[in-house]
């Protein structure tokens, strides 16, 4: 299906002189994509057919993309591609685990990259599609352009200990009160383990309960506005049921990494590709250490904290030095 894109070449401008999102736009192709299993990818074009290529991961795992995803970047000098990874969003099957990892994943990006003719292209990831885009770079490197990630999360046991069992709870007592209360006292010393039990029985009812609560307790904390701004999206049952068992089951099983740590220990793979990290100083979700950490393994990236900006990737700060970001990737 084609549409004729609206095109661009500026963003406006705050009070603050920080830079906004470019104008919405439409899709100019869209297309379901098989993967050689049960799942088939969703996938979208939009931008410029002769812009510079970029592929756009969403976080999670088991997020979906949105039209804001696409206002990064100058439509009049990009060519944007963006999917759902499997089993979330419009791919389907919907909320599978099966073929489900995080090299599937790679394996997809590869996929979507031959069948769109597309030689090389910067990838642009934010949370878990930080994690998503180094992977894949880590693997693929002669085809990254570059690398813009945003709320840099390794996925090792330390980031996830501080979110799912102590560290953020203590600044939202509120949120973490909600995201205990479907698990009993004596569950609570493994509260992942817990979770997935639920979150793979077969009763649908149970599913939606343990979901509700999982994914409530990341839209309630990605914000510096916390749970009064959630998006509506955390407490859809389809969305929160594909949301919070992909994102359990990645975790659980680690990431799919062979060792904790993986990404830094094999960050050299990257080094000569060009980067930008961005952060927001008071995220909760992925903390700045993370990112920190990243840039002083990967020195040549471009490295922006955030001052007064939480995990969320439309927090102001946060778009403006993304769009920053997207412009200076077409030099």
């Amino acid at each position: 299906m084609d549409r004729n894109p609206a095109l661009s070449t500026a963003t406006p401008m705050s009070a603050g002189g920080r830079r906004g999102l470019y104008v919405e736009t439409e899709p100019f192709a869209t297309g379901w994509l098989s993967t050689g299993s049960a799942h088939e990818l969703y996938y979208e074009e939009c931008g410029s057919r002769d812009g510079k290529p970029v592929v756009v991961l969403h976080g999670g795992p088991g997020g979906a993309m949105n039209p804001t995803m696409r206002r990064f970047f100058d439509p009049a000098r990009w060519r944007v591609a963006l999917f759902d990874q499997r089993g979330c969003g419009r791919s389907r099957p919907n909320a599978s685990l099966d073929a489900n990892t995080t090299w599937d994943l790679v394996d997809d990006i590869e996929r979507l990259r031959r069948h769109l003719g597309i030689e090389k292209w910067v990838v642009f990831g934010g949370s878990w599609g930080s994690t998503l885009a180094l992977a894949y770079a880590i693997r693929h490197p002669e085809r990254v352009a570059g690398l813009i990630l945003r709320g840099v999360f390794l996925l090792t046991q330390r980031e996830l200990d501080w979110f799912y069992q102590d560290g953020a709870s203590m600044l939202f007592p509120d949120a973490w009160a909600r995201f205990l209360a479907p698990i009993p006292p004596e569950e609570r010393h493994d509260l992942m383990a817990a979770y997935h039990r639920r979150l793979i029985n077969p009763d649908r009812r149970v599913q939606a309960q343990a979901a509700a609560a999982w994914s409530q307790w990341e839209g309630d904390t990605l914000s510096l506005r916390g749970p009064q701004a959630r998006p509506a999206k955390f407490s859809e049952v389809d969305f929160a049921i594909a949301f919070a068992r992909i994102e359990c089951h990645f975790f659980t099983n680690k990431g799919f990494f062979e060792e904790d740590g993986w990404l830094l220990k094999n960050i050299a793979a990257i080094r000569g590709i060009p980067g930008w990290i961005v952060q927001g100083r008071f995220d909760v979700v992925t903390p700045l250490e993370s990112a920190w950490t990243l840039k002083h393994a990967w020195p040549e990236a471009h490295f922006d904290i955030i001052w007064d900006a939480g995990h969320a990737s439309t927090e102001p700060g946060i778009v403006d030095a993304l769009v920053r970001a997207t412009d200076q990737a077409l030099a």
